[in-house]
């Protein structure tokens, strides 16, 4: 069976500095063969600058736009890529997506969710969302901004140097409220190291839920203008009847999937010994039973949601509920 190709996908916010990094990606010694999927209208082109002699493949998309609401295109896209390599007329082991500054990220990655044939092809490594440290305040009065923040598993700082220390600070610490599970790194002109960027394993049904995760439901302080994105976290050391479980996770996907960006829950399951994890985007998620409990570890059940305004006491207390008799 053919080992899935890892794909990675690039977003943020107009101006943040997805080409460059993209430029610094393809270039870089890293003896990867990379395949890209890129908007034609972007900052500027790499086509020509980049495709020269070195292991790269570049599919650009006739509209110029991979995750603008024409899902037939990428879809279309993928399958042509898979078709020359199995022709050997390309070569790669990596695909690197770069979505439009105002583009929303879920149709990309539900891409690998939906279709059968592409998710045995592909797998969905990491989505990498670029800040733009000098313009982030105004970029996230607006809900896509945000979104693109909720979604992703590495976030990257650019143009720190333009702002004042205590600025990045701040801005690191809104980013966290945001989406509490996402390492934060500063990337400068476009630079950084390519173990931040690949294998990133965001989409693995595995236990580790990062290590940035903030224990808390929220901050105590909450700040003055809070974001309509944040991350819940539910925690408890009972252990869970799934039947419960089942029927929590049914209604809330039911009320409120669309406000899910992005969830994860390992999970101590009543008369069990191994660990149940899960994750999802929006309303399509996968589960499976991991690793039995260590001896001496804390049976600790957590569930972290970055979602767009959920009602966390209405969750909180159906959580509360799921305890085995």
């Amino acid at each position: 069976m053919q080992t899935p190709i890892p794909v990675t996908v690039l977003t943020g916010f107009l101006g943040a500095g997805k080409t460059t990094l993209l430029k610094h990606m393809l270039k870089a010694e890293h003896g990867l063969k990379l395949a890209v999927i890129e908007n034609e209208f972007s900052e500027a082109g790499i086509d020509s600058q980049l495709l020269g002699d070195q292991p790269v493949q570049v599919m650009t998309l006739a509209n110029g736009c991979v995750c603008c609401s024409i899902h037939g295109d990428l879809t279309r896209a993928l399958y042509l890529l898979l078709e020359r390599l199995d022709a050997g007329e390309i070569a790669f082991d990596r695909l690197v997506i770069e979505c439009t500054g105002l583009a929303d990220p879920a149709p990309v990655a539900q891409t690998f969710f939906i279709d059968e044939e592409l998710r045995d092809r592909y797998i969905l490594d990491g989505i990498i969302t670029l800040v733009d440290a000098m313009h982030a305040e105004l970029h996230l009065t607006q809900t896509i901004a945000q979104a693109q923040v909720g979604f992703a598993d590495r976030l990257l700082l650019s143009k720190t140097d333009l702002v004042e220390p205590a600025a990045v600070e701040a801005l690191r610490e809104r980013l966290a409220r945001i989406n509490g599970r996402a390492a934060i790194r500063v990337v400068e002109h476009g630079c950084i190291d390519l173990a931040e960027l690949l294998d990133v394993r965001g989409f693995n049904l595995n236990p580790d839920l990062g290590a940035n995760l903030k224990p808390q439901l929220r901050p105590v302080l909450k700040p003055a203008t809070p974001d309509r994105i944040g991350t819940m976290v539910l925690r408890t050391e009972t252990a869970l009847d799934i039947d419960r479980l089942s029927s929590f996770m049914n209604e809330l996907l039911e009320t409120h999937g669309k406000q899910l960006l992005r969830y994860k829950g390992v999970l101590n399951i009543a008369g069990e010994e191994r660990k149940l994890v899960f994750q999802g985007v929006l309303k399509l998620y996968g589960f499976d039973w991991d690793a039995e409990w260590a001896e001496g570890e804390t049976r600790e059940s957590v569930m972290v949601f970055i979602a767009d305004d959920l009602p966390e006491a209405k969750i909180q207390a159906g959580f509360e509920a799921l305890a085995a008799d």
